[in-house]
């Protein structure tokens, strides 16, 4: 039976092995095999990861995991995923699987029969996927910190590859510069009927850090420009339809980072059409890209993420995990305690905003009733003082608190030039991320104090009005050059503005200055010495998880509220519309999550009624 260092330093000897074993039947006991491998809870920390580990210590051909986030979909790949192998000394000829790599692998007297009968062509998924947007740096720490995983420097194999025979002529096209056969590129050589010659037996390099200064400057298509780490092209096997832009995922898999892959161009008009891939130095690049910088990772099985909070196991709702939430709830009630009061602090003891802001940070969409995002709360505080450090502070600590968020200063500059909404690039065949790609609870942080007085152009209208489609439906609009498509979001504004937002918003809370606004600094600097490393860390896990809660309104109590809202109506209907009723729905919803009590109560429904009257009190004073 193969050791730890067996599937996680050589998986393709050991999916080779069940090849053999099992015939093209084989790719369900391959993620049979490997998934047993990893159903140890602990497992999967001895997995390197691409996220934290430079690529030039990792192992080619070894098993890595990534976390991130699905920026685009691109069109299936052919490869042979069975091919014959002969030995030129004897004439032995056996077949070798081609799933799981991209260079077909034999030894220096082998070489690859192209024209055998027995050759499989198959179809893989390609996704192409970023480091998951403004996820929090004490994430990345705490994932890092949890490995462990033995990463040593990579070195040369003494295995080498089969050479990429082509016809001699020098107009049919150009050698690729690694001199590799990958099986794709054999695939399409098959199906094209180009015979290749007798290969030489050669290795080529795996120096990803020459091959990465010698390339040319690719643009890695984060959402973000901030952000930074590897993106990574990864090839699913099997439920290819299943994934979707902007899912959060883990992926463990094969990785795949040899220099034959590195971007090439063919010289030979006839050789691309007989391919039927004609694609531009443009594509070619962006489809192609060194592996140096984006390297290839090929899926052997994959995690859904709900979220990316370290703190929380992955399903949270999974029985064996029953113990772990109930002793957070327990604890919910004076972890509220504490956050309320670094809250304070951050807010200028304003406590109603305090309560707001509480119930936004844990807020999520949790339902779709028609075109209407159920649990949504995008909150606008107003009086916000410009020019101050405040909107940067009370960021970081946001960025402390939750796992996923973006600042983004809505100055003219930043509305008139920056790109909010994903677009389709048909010369690149690729989609252009806009800043608005964001990952499922993300909170994006909208400081309208940066606003000067001037023009927005006709780029800054279309910012404008993409933030109010996130702020009101929970949805980004895609361009397709010829027709717009909607994608459903869940992102988590929150707008800081001098006045009411020119954005709309579900609430707005006027701030009223308790603390001094010179006191700012003290403030936060007393936020930074009440937080200690434990209690941050407790207070991350109660935020992650009251906010991925269950919720119910029992029968007796939702008949209650149906009455009072009958009762509030006659008083007074204009003070409470339907949507002023929706709108307390959410924030006692809101409420009794805080307090980690999953089933809303009269008393928690009265305490909603108290904050909305307070609220629109100080708005009518205003």
């Amino acid at each position: 039976m193969p050791g730890l260092d067996d599937w996680l330093n050589s998986p393709l000897d050991i999916i080779q092995g069940l090849y053999s074993h099992h015939g093209q039947d084989f790719s369900p006991k391959v993620k049979e095999y490997f998934e047993k491998r990893l159903s140890d809870r602990n497992a999967l920390s001895w997995v390197p990861s691409l996220n934290d580990t430079p690529l030039h210590d990792l192992k080619p051909n070894s098993l890595v995991k990534f976390r991130c986030m699905i920026q685009d979909m691109f069109d299936p790949e052919f490869f042979l995923s069975a091919y014959e192998t002969v030995d030129t000394k004897t004439g032995e000829s056996f077949m070798k699987n081609g799933q799981y790599k991209d260079i077909a692998q034999c030894l220096p007297h082998q070489k690859i029969n192209l024209d055998s009968p027995r050759n499989v062509t198959g179809d893989r998924q390609t996704l192409y996927c970023v480091p998951i947007p403004g996820e929090a740096q004490w994430c990345k720490e705490s994932f890092h910190s949890a490995s462990r995983a033995k990463v040593v420097p990579s070195s040369s194999s003494k295995q080498v590859r089969c050479k990429r025979g082509l016809e001699d002529d020098e107009q049919d096209m150009e050698v690729r510069s690694s001199e590799a056969m990958d099986v794709a590129a054999a695939a399409a050589a098959t199906s094209s009927g180009l015979q290749p010659d007798s290969a030489e037996a050669k290795r080529p390099r795996t120096d990803g850090v020459e091959a990465q200064l010698n390339s040319p400057s690719i643009n890695l298509n984060f959402p973000l420009s901030e952000e930074t780490g590897p993106a990574c092209l990864v090839k699913i096997y099997e439920n290819g339809d299943s994934y979707k832009v902007n899912d959060i995922v883990e992926f463990v898999g094969v990785l795949s980072i040899d220099p034959a892959m590195a971007n090439f161009k063919e010289e030979s008009s006839e050789h691309a059409l007989l391919q039927d891939q004609a694609m531009d130095m443009e594509e070619e690049s962006v489809h192609h890209p060194p592996p140096s910088l984006v390297p290839r990772l090929h899926a052997i099985t994959a995690y859904r993420l709900q979220h990316c909070n370290p703190h929380l196991p992955v399903e949270i709702e999974d029985v064996t995990n029953k113990d772990f939430v109930s002793s957070v709830l327990q604890e919910a009630q004076s972890l509220r305690s504490h956050i309320v009061s670094v809250l304070e602090l951050a807010l200028f003891g304003d406590a109603l905003a305090v309560e707001y802001l509480l119930c936004h940070l844990i807020s999520s969409v949790y339902a779709r009733r028609d075109v209407v995002a159920l649990g949504k709360f995008c909150l606008n505080l107003s009086g916000c003082p410009r020019s101050s450090s405040f909107p940067q502070s009370l960021y970081q600590l946001i960025q402390e608190l939750t796992t996923k968020s973006y600042m983004l200063p809505m100055s003219l500059e930043n509305m008139n030039t920056l790109s909010f909404s994903p677009k389709k690039d048909y010369t690149a065949n690729r989609l252009n991320s806009g800043i608005l790609q964001l990952a499922e609870r993300t909170h994006l942080f909208l400081d309208e104090t940066a606003l000067e007085p001037g023009q927005l152009d006709a780029n800054g209208v279309k910012n404008l009005t993409a933030l109010g489609n996130v702020i009101n439906w929970q949805k980004v609009e895609y361009d397709f050059n010829f027709h717009h498509q909607d994608f459903h979001c869940n992102i988590i504004p929150i707008i800081l503005s001098e006045g009411k937002s020119l954005l709309p918003s579900d609430c707005h809370v006027p701030l009223q200055l308790v603390t001094p606004l010179d006191k700012i600094e003290e403030s936060f600097s007393a936020i930074g010495s009440y937080l200690t490393p434990a209690l941050l860390t407790k207070i991350r896990t109660y935020l992650g998880l009251v906010q991925l809660l269950n919720y119910s309104i029992a029968e007796d109590v939702q008949k209650s509220l149906e009455e009072d809202f009958v009762s509030m109506r006659r008083q007074d209907a204009n003070a409470m519309k339907v949507d002023d009723f929706h709108s307390l729905l959410v924030l006692a919803r809101l409420l009794s999550l805080s307090y980690g009590q999953t089933e809303l109560t009269r008393a928690m429904w009265n305490k909603a009624k108290t904050l909305e009257q307070e609220r629109k009190c100080r708005l009518s004073a205003q």
